[in-house]
């Protein structure tokens, strides 16, 4: 036993490592804390009692005890508490983390304290939180995968959502967010009469103006209503944007002129710049003195990656009915660009490429996982101008994402608006691009057009990174089980040139009211597939993102620690067991789904296995009872010789 406690020290240990939260073991740093401990045996002699780790994140104390067997997590009395006898406290894990937790509650100035039992061992554990008052009162939190809530980033959204049980920030903006897109959207429709399409260029053109209010270029009292061609207040909007495009050195001058285009709308709509009986205004002046206040404050301040526009864009087309699922248009959720990024393992030298980049999303969050890793000014400078690129055939939403990155700093972002099967991959590969994430569009292929078939965009990107380049993208369940001819021919081609690193397959709302089951698959391109690889394939339905009425798909209590447990398996820094992850070889004629492989790995426990035989024995006296004893009935030559 005493073995298997030091394993299980270590992997704890090894966790709070990954996550960079500091500690001590068998006592604490701090004067006070120690002193606390100083008198905390467990055997209430009055002597000296220490957990296995004790580590302050802020002013919160976390208390960790560890048991290595599994059947000594929690013991709780027959009225459902937390049994706090001897035996209990000494061989229980959440019960002696509560006892020391309590004790350093009652007898230090630190009230902000979190007792975590654990259990088990890397591949098979329990980790129980609870949160300690200075009155020894607790309360049982969920269970957790890993200690990156309590990490100096998250410990104090963590206490609000589960101990305070308030809304975060993150969840009051999200809210807003929708509030406003949907606003937005009945004044958009209301007052203007525009068609889905040009919503959100009007959107992302009246931001683009906005934007040049600092430099002294543009002023909302500017927005007069005049009615003298040239001077309207879509003109003066227009030559703003105009202005911003220039100030950002976007070019060439084509790139420019295309994206002019697309915002012409702001001039040429007459109803957008005729004044309003019942607003006394414009509906532009309206919408731009809306987007200032709701939006544009927001967006030039927010340090995620959140796809500000982007997120307009999918709120104003779910609105209408018009979600552009006839076009394959799916916009790819921010959490689900920032995990890709991550798993991806972008880092601040590599070069990115999107070949079907929507609204920018997956190039925004690459940005700000590249800025944050950088080390001077002129290595950003380097990532905005030249290691960020993007292909989108929809002039619409190319105008869109440009708008996107350039309110984002990336004023010479490398987007082109083209049809990326029609490029020639050898020539895309000179860009030397490292790094591949793509949503491409989802259910266009047929027989008579193979190409639009999701493994032809992937097989496309994968030809076009440089040579040991990773890619992540996302794509429907389906593409992985390669029915069609055409798609199990592009799996082989795959696998004859580049190799699979894993699929994972994702939470079945990802792309809420869609109807997608979506998978992240990642490749090493140029590659081949050795037969011997070993792929993972793990089952990520469950990632703590939920479905809120009026809200959609948000962020769950539990999602960061998922998130961080299965970047620690996918990385493999965590062992996990088979329902979640499993590693095996493949082939191009296997369905490339952890469904596919999995197999029940886990010893059933005695409890198991006793219910098991009850549940047996119940069937068999039903099925007497019913006159079916022949069921159970041996053939003669079945008996003993």
């Amino acid at each position: 036993m005493a073995k298997r406690e030091v394993r299980t020290d270590l992997w704890v240990a090894q966790q709070l490592d990954e996550c960079d939260i500091r500690y001590d073991p068998q006592g604490s740093s701090i004067k006070e804390i120690d002193k606390a401990l100083s008198s905390a045996s467990k055997r209430g002699t009055g002597k000296a009692g220490y957990p296995e780790f004790v580590s302050v994140t802020k002013d919160f104390v976390l208390v960790i005890e560890d048991k290595a067997d599994l059947d000594k997590h929690m013991r709780l009395t027959a009225n459902d508490v937390l049994d706090m006898s001897l035996k209990a406290v000494t061989e229980y894990a959440v019960n002696g983390a509560y006892y020391y937790a309590k004790h350093i509650a009652q007898n230090s100035t630190f009230r902000k304290v979190f007792a975590i039992g654990v259990s088990g061992d890397a591949k098979n554990h329990t980790i129980t939180p609870l949160w300690v008052d200075d009155r020894g009162e607790y309360k049982v939190l969920p269970d957790i995968e890993s200690f990156v809530s309590f990490t100096g980033q998250n410990v104090d959204e963590y206490y609000t959502r589960y101990v305070l049980e308030e809304e975060t920030d993150v969840e009051k903006t999200t809210e807003q967010i929708l509030k406003d897109a949907a606003e937005l959207h009945e004044y958009l429709r209301t007052y203007g009469t525009l068609k889905d399409q040009d919503k959100p260029l009007v959107v992302a053109g009246i931001l683009l103006a906005l934007d040049e209010i600092k430099s002294g270029g543009f002023s909302i009292a500017s927005l007069t209503g005049d009615q003298l061609p040239g001077n309207r207040d879509g003109d003066k909007l227009l030559n703003a944007v105009r202005n911003r495009l220039t100030r950002s050195d976007v070019g060439p001058d084509a790139k420019k002129d295309k994206l002019l285009a697309e915002f012409a709308i702001l001039r040429t709509s007459f109803r957008l710049n005729e004044v309003s009986g019942v607003l006394g205004k414009t509906p532009l002046k309206f919408y731009t003195e809306f987007l200032y206040d709701r939006v544009f404050k927001n967006i030039k301040y927010q340090k995620t990656s959140e796809d500000f526009i982007g997120r307009f864009y999918g709120e104003f087309m779910s609105y209408s009915g018009g979600d552009g699922q006839s076009l394959g248009i799916i916009l790819t959720p921010r959490h689900i660009c920032d995990l890709m990024c991550d798993l991806a393992d972008v880092g601040e030298g590599d070069k990115v490429l999107d070949p079907a980049c929507g609204t920018a999303g997956f190039l925004i969050s690459a940005m700000h996982r590249m800025l944050t890793l950088a080390d001077s000014d002129s290595e950003r400078m380097g990532i905005k101008r030249n290691q960020l690129h993007g292909f989108e055939i929809q002039s619409n939403m190319f105008a869109v994402a440009a708008a996107n990155m350039i309110l984002r700093g990336d004023g010479n972002s490398n987007l082109e608006c083209c049809d990326f099967l029609r490029k020639n991959p050898s020539q895309v590969q000179l860009k030397g691009c490292t790094v591949g994430l793509m949503n491409p569009p989802y259910s266009q292929g047929s027989k008579a057009d193979p190409e639009q078939y999701e493994l032809s965009f992937l097989e496309r990107l994968l030809d076009s990174l440089v040579v040991g380049a990773r890619a992540a993208v996302i794509v429907p369940q389906s593409s992985m089980t390669g029915k069609s001819k055409d798609e199990k021919a592009f799996k082989k081609s795959i696998m004859e040139h580049h190799t699979l690193e894993g699929v994972i397959t994702c939470n079945t709302d990802t792309f809420y009211g869609v109807g997608v089951n979506p998978v992240i698959a990642l490749f090493t391109a140029h590659v081949p597939h050795p037969s011997d690889k070993l792929c993972k394939f793990i089952d990520f339905r469950d990632d703590g993102y939920e479905v809120r009425a009026h809200v959609g798909l948000v962020e769950g209590d539990s999602a960061k620690d998922k998130r961080q447990h299965l970047l620690d398996v996918w990385f493999g820094r965590a062992e996990a067991p088979s329902r979640f992850c499993v590693e095996s070889t493949v082939t191009a004629e296997d369905e490339w789904l952890h469904s596919f492989y999995y197999f029940n790995d886990e010893i059933p426990s005695e409890a198991d296995f006793e219910k098991a035989i009850g549940d047996y024995l119940t069937f068999e006296f039903s099925m007497v009872m019913q006159n079916r004893e022949y069921l159970f009935e041996r053939d003669a030559d079945d008996g003993e010789s």
